[in-house]
């Protein structure tokens, strides 16, 4: 079946179930009053880059480091380098040394991914022997990166301001601070972010001014970057850019002369995102400086600072103080870091002090500059880095003038040195790399045996934990907050809002529970909501009649977007949009859970909830039928052993099968990891009740086999009426 003909199949079911839905919800018993929804904080505005984004300090140094891990492993998973890619050769080449005095000046490119290139200027101090020191500069967003000139008019206005000292450094800020750290001893590699000097194998317009989608460029086949397939598996340019760094810091690394315990890493604006990126995901570095980009505010509004996950629940203030304990410094300007110094420094250094490395970490304000990286900023850098890398002089540094170079003794291409292939070919073909690369490491993940099991749940556990954003633990301890109560004869019914105070979210809730109760609890969670236990009358569904008669309590909820979230004639909701007009996942989804994450959370909130209740139920059943089992799949990936056996009814589902991120499942990365499948593959080996597939789909059979417990899955594959009869005789033997 072609992928169009999928989509319009699922267009219908997806129609057909609303019709249902509003249909069964029209008498169902309310939680909460007539025209009255849930006070829950995600009927709000979804925050954007602009929001506030504090860190609160943890109270130990185990928590800090239980924290650190789990935010580490959140940016590595946002920037698709969970796993880290396999390493290629990097080919670099070295070529067009050009002298200048106390410093020489080599171009350099090298591949990253096969084919795909970093390019950038080499350094090196002049008669210095021994290993040296060596600084990692990304430029940040400066018109034509490498090759920028700020013009003779603006560099004497900068001297007169006291921004600069000479016209040279003034035209040319980015190579002046190459040339300084390059006469105090320091081996400079100055690298093109993409779409920039010699990077344009990607354009700028498309990774630094990315607007609309582009139909050709996000097919189910061959897609680009900023597509809801690439979203999917986790491919964005910011990640393309931080693997840049990651490779530019193996090459520089490893480079002859070069002291790999002395590499220190500094930029500004978007460099210094790439800077304290670079520290969150790579151990390597000893000092890092990003210059005016670390605050509480604006946390970059670059298409290449941003990408789906990647500032969920944290911010640039956290995600920079993953360095610590080692050397952390900073400037602020007159722009988003202008409070560094009472929003986020103080909470930086109470950081450093509990890790017992008070001092190491430093904010400059100078905030009668706008943004900028000038020499005012440069000097408090160069005294930084004189300290931590040990460079041996004396302060104070100050920067001396220098003889610029042209672009023509910059560029990496000429005619020995043909420039690589570029355009919407080039960026389909390094898609489908990406996209091979991360199933080779899926497909070698694939469970065998009991350790390969457990590094499965490492590594693709891991990154679902990530994707949905909260585990069991996470949660909270919910309350309910009863509205009605009926005694219905054999059963009583109870009805009432389920608070998570923690999250500020309000579930409207349904609890059946038969007066000859089992200590059993039976999570029913279907696409209609709470609606789906009962009739039009009141009376229990059959299957749910059943349930109650063995003497099983059936639970169900509201989740987000279902029955009393809705108001009358409401339709069902979509994933919200931040109000950016540019159409790129990653200005919402980098800040805010999906829809889908969030309905998780609803189903582990009730777990949570049942689990903890004072009566104490001795097992707890999920459910999800009718297409639901994608929810509770998740939930039972994340809820671990709080449930005793789970029933799925895929009902076919797959996430790749999506062609939008604005809808309802839409779920970043989750394609990479091995799509719905892997999700009922983390379940093992809780007893599974599987439909709506042929087969267990790989890896399921795979984990349950390698957790030697191949017979606690059970397919059905019979007659799609006869679903919900086969499963509650499952549930009843």
């Amino acid at each position: 079946m072609s992928y169009s003909a999928i989509a319009r199949l699922r267009l219908l079911s997806i129609t057909l179930v609303l019709l249902a839905i509003s249909t069964a919800a029209a008498d169902v018993p309310r939680a909460l009053p007539a025209g009255k929804t849930p006070a829950d904080e995600r009927l709000g505005p979804p925050k954007d880059l602009d929001g506030y984004f504090p860190l609160s300090v943890p109270g130990s140094v185990d928590q800090w480091n239980q924290r650190a891990e789990r935010v580490r492993r959140q940016v590595k998973v946002a920037t698709g380098l969970w796993p880290m890619p396999t390493s290629t050769p990097l080919n670099a080449v070295v070529h067009g040394a050009i002298e200048r005095e106390g410093y020489t000046v080599e171009r350099v490119y090298l591949e990253s991914y096969p084919g795909h290139f970093v390019t950038g200027s080499l350094y090196r101090p002049r008669g210095r022997s021994g290993k040296l020191p060596a600084v990692l500069c990304p430029h940040g967003h400066w018109a034509n990166g490498r090759f920028f000139d700020a013009g003779v008019d603006s560099a004497r206005r900068q001297i007169t301001l006291g921004a600069e000292r000479f016209v040279n450094s003034g035209r040319f800020p980015l190579q002046a601070r190459c040339v300084q750290l390059a006469r105090m001893g320091c081996i400079v590699f100055h690298y093109d972010m993409i779409g920039n000097a010699d990077s344009l194998q990607l354009s700028r317009e498309l990774v630094h001014g990315y607007a609309k989608q582009r139909p050709q460029m996000d097919t189910g086949d061959r897609w680009g970057f900023f597509s809801t397939q690439a979203e999917l598996r986790m491919q964005s340019v910011m990640g393309l850019q931080t693997y840049n760094s990651v490779r530019a810091l193996d090459w520089l690394s490893q480079l002859p002369g070069v002291d790999p315990a002395r590499i220190g890493v500094t930029g500004a604006s978007g460099g210094g995102t790439q800077t304290f990126i670079l520290g969150a995901v790579d151990p390597r570095p000893a000092v890092a400086f990003p210059a005016v980009m670390v605050s509480t505010a604006m946390q970059g509004g670059c298409t290449c600072e941003n990408c789906s996950l990647l500032r969920v629940d944290t911010g640039n203030i956290e995600i920079a103080g993953l360095f610590a304990p080692k050397p952390l410094g900073m400037t602020g300007a007159d722009d988003w870091t202008k409070e560094i110094a009472s929003k986020g420094l103080p909470e930086l250094q109470q950081l450093y002090k509990l890790l017992g490395a008070e001092g190491q970490v430093m904010a400059k304000p100078l905030l009668h500059f706008p943004h900028n990286y000038n020499y005012v900023s440069r000097a408090v850098m160069y005294a930084w880095f004189n300290k931590h890398l040990k460079l041996g002089y004396q302060d104070p540094i100050v920067e001396e003038d220098f003889v610029p170079l042209s672009i023509a003794e910059m560029t990496v291409w000429d005619g020995s040195h043909p420039k690589p292939p570029s355009g919407d070919d080039y960026e389909r073909s390094l898609v489908q790399y990406l996209t091979d690369e991360a199933q080779r490491q899926m497909t070698a993940l694939t469970p065998k045996d009991a350790p390969s099991l457990t590094k499965y749940r490492e590594v693709v556990g891991g990154a679902v934990d990530v994707l949905i954003g909260h585990n069991l633990a996470d949660i909270g301890t919910p309350e309910f907050d009863k509205t009605a109560e009926q005694d219905r004869g054999d059963y009583w019914q109870f009805l009432g809002v389920l608070r998570n105070s923690r999250h500020g979210q309000q579930l409207p809730a349904l609890f059946l529970e038969p007066k000859n109760w089992n200590q059993r609890v039976v999570i029913w969670i279907g696409e209609s909501g709470k609606a789906g236990l009962l009739n039009g009358d009141g009376s229990p569904q059959p299957e749910i009649a059943r349930l109650l008669a063995a003497g099983n309590a059936v639970a169900s909820i509201d989740l987000l977007g279902q029955g009393e979230f809705l108001m009358p004639g409401q339709t069902p909701l979509k994933n919200r949009r931040v109000k950016n007009p540019r159409e790129f996942a990653g200005y919402t989804y980098g800040y805010n859970h999906t829809l889908f994450a969030d309905r998780v959370h609803d189903i582990l909130t009730l777990i949570s909830f049942v689990k903890n209740n004072e009566r104490k139920p001795e097992h707890i059943d999920l459910v999800g039928l009718g297409g639901a089992g994608r929810w509770v799949a998740a939930a039972a990936a994340q809820a671990g052993d709080a449930i005793d056996r789970v029933a799925i009814d895929t009902a076919g589902f797959r996430f790749r099968n999506l062609t939008t991120f604005d809808d309802a499942d839409f779920l970043p990365g989750i394609v990479k990891y091995g799509d719905l499948p892997a999700l009922i593959a983390l379940i093992a080996p809780r007893p599974l009740w599987l439909a709506g597939e042929t087969a267990p789909p790989a890896p399921v059979g795979e984990a349950y086999s390698a957790a030697g417990k191949s017979g606690n899955v059970s397919l059905y594959r019979g007659d799609k009426s006869e679903t919900a009869k086969n499963a509650i005789d499952w549930l009843l033997k």
